[in-house]
């Protein structure tokens, strides 16, 4: 079997409804959305398609495909994963791809090879579990009181537990953080995401509340250029840090977060900034070795069969961005996402696109 033909398509994404923040200073929700999808085809008719969204999607992607991936993809074995991902990070040396982009052509090739065999693609991966517990995971919301309320909402959903994405000023999210964990007592497992908000004096300030409260993990709260100041931040609180989730380099760069002692809960994988599936699981394995997690970042399909293929990862991330809660099509009522059963990664219909790429707009800009 060989590649003969890779394409991209443009499909528009709605405007959420209702529109959503982050914190101080990232932008929210987008007016208009982009999207677009990679398709990868063969002389045999199995065919892989990933999706991409981000601002100027189709694009960048028409323009990749026109100058990088066609040439390269064009006649060469599409079972040959291992091959192209790593052929992809020396394309990189010099395109310097944007990280989302990375990972395109795995998921593409994974779902390929994943309907030619007639099996999801987390089976295909050898498959770990058939259901797992979803927490939701907030964007921004105007006060404490909001805040509350939405997580009420959340745990009569059935919901497992709570994750924060709060303004980016240490003493406020602190005072909410405290402030969550009374309202829901402290059976509820808590989380929060500084969305790198944070330089090294206020991540201890806050992480010391969070400690306090008995947070599971606190996550990202500065940018991930100096490993050295997570270690000192490791060395300051007690809250288990959850880290590596924009860095650069896949498993390379999360095994020196790992080495210097800073992944105290473990590091963050994923399809879309770990470089695929191939570099998601690279980043589980390396994670496993030291008997730390690797939670799965994002609520699109790919990340959904990560989730059932890992191991070492806890929760499944639903994303909750209205004041009126909603539980995303994937959770039941009793908290749980369950394996999806198509061959494939095993995406909707086309006219289900827009929904699916605003989930990934949503799952991918926190």
């Amino acid at each position: 079997m060989k590649i003969t033909h890779v394409e991209a398509h443009r499909i528009g994404v709605p405007a959420a409804d209702p529109p959503f923040q982050w914190r101080n200073g990232l932008a929210g929700s987008p007016a208009v959305g982009d999207g677009a999808v990679l398709r990868i085809g063969t002389d045999e008719g199995a065919e892989g398609v990933a999706l991409f969204a981000r601002p100027g999607a189709a694009v960048l992607l028409q323009d990749l495909v026109d100058r990088v991936f066609r040439d390269e993809l064009v006649g060469q074995d599409p079972f040959q994963r291992e091959w192209l991902w790593e052929r992809v990070w020396e394309l990189d040396r010099i395109q310097e791809l944007p990280l989302p982009a990375l990972g395109l052509i795995d998921i593409a090739l994974w779902d390929l090879a994943a309907r030619a065999n007639d099996q999801p693609v987390w089976q295909l991966l050898g498959g770990f579990r058939e259901a797992i517990p979803a927490y939701a995971s907030t964007s921004t919301f105007a006060t404490t009181e909001e805040f509350l309320d939405v997580a009420d909402q959340c745990l009569a959903l059935g919901y497992r537990g709570i994750k924060l994405h709060a303004w980016g000023d240490a003493r406020k999210d602190a005072a909410l953080c405290m402030a969550l964990r009374g309202h829901v007592g402290p059976e509820v497992p808590l989380m929060y995401d500084g969305s790198a908000g944070f330089d090294l004096p206020d991540a201890v300030y806050l992480g010391r509340a969070l400690s306090e409260a008995d947070y599971l993990w606190y996550e990202e709260p500065m940018r991930e250029f100096s490993i050295t100041a997570y270690k000192r931040l490791a060395e300051q609180v007690q809250v288990p840090l959850l880290v590596a989730e924009t860095s650069d380099g896949a498993h390379m760069n999360s095994a020196d977060f790992i080495a210097a002692g800073a992944a105290t809960f473990g590091v963050r994988t994923g399809t879309t900034l770990r470089g695929g599936i191939t570099g998601a699981m690279r980043t589980a394995h390396l994670a496993d070795a030291y008997r730390l997690r690797a939670e799965v970042h994002g609520s699109d399909i790919p990340n959904h069969h990560l989730c059932m293929a890992i191991s070492n990862t806890t929760y499944y991330e639903s994303l909750v961005t209205s004041t009126t809660v909603t539980r995303e099509r994937h959770v039941d009522a009793q908290g749980l996402v369950h394996a999806p059963v198509g061959p494939g990664i095993a995406l909707p219909h086309e006219n289900d696109y827009p929904a699916e790429l605003h989930r990934f707009v949503e799952g991918h800009t926190n």
